[in-house]
């Protein structure tokens, strides 16, 4: 824990702030990129789903900003999409860790 918070998140700062200066789309980039590793250094073996729900989530805020103002239903749709995904991953993930109904 010592080396996350004296070492990495040191080295995420200066590079966001210092090294990508104003360049919004780098500092995008550099925060998924440290959360990764963070992720990574965590339990590499969760990569594989953390990568898939972002690229599910971001598709789905592409679809609901290009089918905002013209087709609402369909991003209502994928805006729906995207939040069932999520709680369905959050169930399956964190549920059957839960104590019984007699825990407390």
């Amino acid at each position: 824990m010592q080396t996350l918070i004296f070492i990495f998140l040191p080295i995420v700062f200066i590079l966001h702030w210092f090294v990508c200066g104003r360049n919004l789309r780098a500092q995008n980039g550099l925060i998924v990129l440290a959360s990764y590793a963070f992720y990574a250094w965590w339990d590499w073996r969760f990569l594989a789903l953390l990568a898939g729900t972002s690229l599910l989530c971001w598709g789905c805020g592409l679809a609901v900003g290009r089918w905002r103002e013209s087709a609402p239903r369909r991003a209502l749709f994928f805006n729906a999409l995207n939040k069932v995904f999520n709680l369905g991953i959050m169930t399956n993930n964190r549920l059957p860790n839960l104590p019984g109904p007699g825990a407390f």
